[in-house]
């Protein structure tokens, strides 16, 4: 974290001065009459979006919710390696790694062969591969990911809180008209001494993340479509005695008749979540019609686990629930066959547009990766650096992603709830089958296996062999590598923050990059004088030279072999009011520890190359290093010429 740019201040950096626009402040009991973002929906999607648009003061932003308060017991808990990587660049994943139950390994178990009606372990695996990411894959109560976010809408200069206890009752758009606030949004408040009390709220964008039963996507006239697999499940997180030794692992556990139970060890050290697989239902009945208790759970539970006994203390949450996988065809409001010059300005996110089965522990992890996509193209539009035309990528980008999450989510639900095989059940599943699903498809599940396809966005792949470990439209998979001003080893993908900006990595060859022909310094001569650089053309009068897309360097070279003052300008950017310089622009392989970025990535050596990074941590492109004009090529594309 960089601060003092401006000026020395006391207290914590990240606690940012109020707005000096005291209209601006979004912490109001009652809603302004126009907004440029309202928000409906305090879910992850909603929260995702929310603290992504804070960071905009010049943005005013709402987010409504209809319940009474803030989520005290979420639903939700696996947080994936992926998210994780997301969490940092919002700057909250170290102090949730630290408070998370890590899960470090999948234990597997069937029936005992020499004793069918009780169950034996089968297998162990690691759970995430070696070097997939930096982070582990956790468990954590949803609402303290709410809180996390929450604090940090709280203290962004518009001190962003949620308005609860309101209710949407209409929602009505006029966008061929050409309005400046094209959408109407009617909302009751249901606080007590406001009861009935109705408000209404003219926005430039509204995004639907109110859920399943999404008031915005029924405004939309959308629907979700899919099937249910007539499966029925029980969750419960349970306070418990048990003998039975895997219970602070991830466990899955499949019995010979009693069904199967999916075992999750929560932070703390003591709670832990357990689905239950239940009867199957009817074709036309309803989980709701069974009357399940948390009794039924805990004796189902107790019977899948036999010869182990579980002795349930206090059940702190539980639910029940039908498997099933349903998708919009498209997560904005233009019509589904296209309209002549019609720009999105409706959307839906998170389960508002695809819902499936928990058992993945996709939902909460897709959901805010919905919102990630969504909240710098709506910051690049409303900030006037993009066109219009930028925000129906959203629904193109994320739709795709939705349906090969359902396509997986199917294939699991239905794995995980077959019977196993056996002479008395020969069509049911084999243990190791499920184990050996599990194990091929732990990239997806880690959700580090997301691809956007080549479009505006994304590039063709023409170049990917000069970074072949930066997969184009995959997320930037960081590696370690030490920063030359200070030596300060660091991950280099921890320098895409969610701050609405892009990177340029530059890979350099293996020459001298302080040279006067080194392909590093003709780079930084070319977007720091060129008139067709995408940095000086993007780049409005007044604002730091990095304030829209920020260059970074990585050198072969050791850090105690190369000369700071020797670098070209560009990479100690004066930036502030002061004209303070920038020293953290420049990196190089850790080489004392091993890990050489150019052999972990599969960079080449000989002509280096440039890898450009998405504001949401998606590599966009993969080009030579002096293919400057390339460079200016895919930037004029997405952003405006503001000089």
């Amino acid at each position: 974290m960089q601060f003092h740019l401006d000026g020395f201040k006391t207290g914590d950096p990240v606690i940012h001065e109020p707005n000096s626009d005291a209209t601006a402040l979004a912490n109001t009991d009652s809603l302004p009459e126009e907004v440029d973002v309202l928000i409906v929906g305090c879910g992850p999607a909603g929260l995702t979006l929310a603290a992504q648009l804070a960071a905009f003061p010049d943005i005013r932003t709402r987010i409504v919710e209809q319940k009474a308060g803030p989520l005290q017991l979420g639903q939700a808990d696996g947080v994936a390696c992926r998210t994780m990587e997301m969490f940092e660049a919002f700057g909250f994943a170290e102090r949730l790694e630290k408070e998370a139950y890590w899960v470090n390994e999948t234990t597997f178990w069937k029936p005992d062969p020499a004793s069918p009606d009780t169950i034996a372990r089968s297998g162990r695996v690691q759970d995430v591969e070696d070097g997939l990411s930096e982070f582990p894959h956790v468990i954590l109560n949803q609402a303290r990911v709410h809180d996390f976010y929450l604090e940090i809408m709280r203290n962004s200069p518009n001190r962003l809180e949620p308005n609860y206890s309101r209710r949407l009752v209409d929602l009505d758009m006029a966008v061929e008209a050409g309005q400046e606030w094209p959408v109407t949004v009617q909302l009751e408040r249901m606080d007590p001494g406001h009861e009935g009390e109705t408000e209404t709220v003219r926005a430039r964008y509204v995004v639907g993340c109110d859920g399943a039963r999404s008031s915005v996507r029924r405004a939309l006239g959308r629907e979700l479509k899919g099937d249910s697999a007539n499966q029925a499940w029980g969750v419960m997180d349970v306070l418990a005695v048990t003998d039975f030794p895997d219970i602070r692992f991830k466990a899955l556990v499949q019995s010979a008749s009693e069904g199967s139970i999916l075992i999750i060890p929560r932070e703390g050290g003591y709670l832990v979540r357990i689905y239950v697989e239940l009867d199957k239902l009817r074709p036309d009945e309803r989980v709701a019609n069974r009357n399940i208790t948390v009794d039924h759970l805990i004796a189902a539970a107790g019977r899948i686990l036999h010869p182990y006994s579980l002795d349930v203390k206090e059940v702190a949450w539980w639910s029940v629930y039908e498997i099933g996988q349903r998708l919009c065809d498209k997560f904005d409001d233009v019509p589904a066959e296209g309209a002549p010059g019609r720009l999105p300005h409706v959307f839906i996110a998170g389960d508002a547009c695809h819902t499936h089965s928990p058992k993945a522990g996709q939902g909460m992890n897709v959901s805010m990766q919905d919102t990630f996509n969504l909240g710098w193209k709506l910051a690049h539009v409303l900030k006037g650096l993009s066109e219009p035309q930028l925000l129906a990528s959203y629904s193109a980008e994320r739709q795709a992603i939705a349906q090969n999450l359902i396509d997986f989510d199917r294939e699991w639900a239905k794995l995980v709830s077959a019977p196993v095989k056996s002479e008395s059940n020969p069509d049911g599943v084999e243990p190791a089958e499920v184990q050996k699903y599990f194990v091929q498809h732990g990239r997806y599940t880690a959700g580090t296996a997301s691809r956007y396809h080549p479009s505006l966005l994304t590039g063709d792949g023409a170049h990917q062999q000069l970074a072949e470990g930066f997969q184009i439209g995959m997320r930037f998979h960081s590696a370690p590598v030490v920063r030359l001003a200070d030596a300060k080893p660091v991950q280099l993908g921890h320098v895409v923050k969610a701050d609405g900006r892009w990177r340029i990595f530059a890979f350099a060859d293996k020459g001298d990059p302080a040279a006067e022909t080194s392909a590093i310094r003709r780079l930084c001569n070319f977007l720091k004088d060129d008139q067709s650089s995408p940095v000086l053309r993007h780049t409005a009068a007044g604002e730091d030279i990095d304030a829209v897309i920020d260059l970074r360097a990585v050198f072969q070279q050791n850090h105690r072999d190369l000369a700071l003052g020797r670098m070209p300008s560009l990479l100690l950017p004066a930036k502030g009011r002061y004209g303070l310089r920038d020293y953290e622009k420049m990196f190089c392989p850790d080489l004392k520890s091993g890990n050489d970025i150019f052999e972990m990535r599969g960079i080449n050596r000989e002509q280096g190359c440039l890898v450009i990074v998405r504001p949401d941590q998606y590599v966009a492109e993969v080009l030579p290093l002096d293919a400057h004009e390339a460079l200016s090529g895919y930037f004029q594309g997405i952003l405006k010429d503001r000089r």
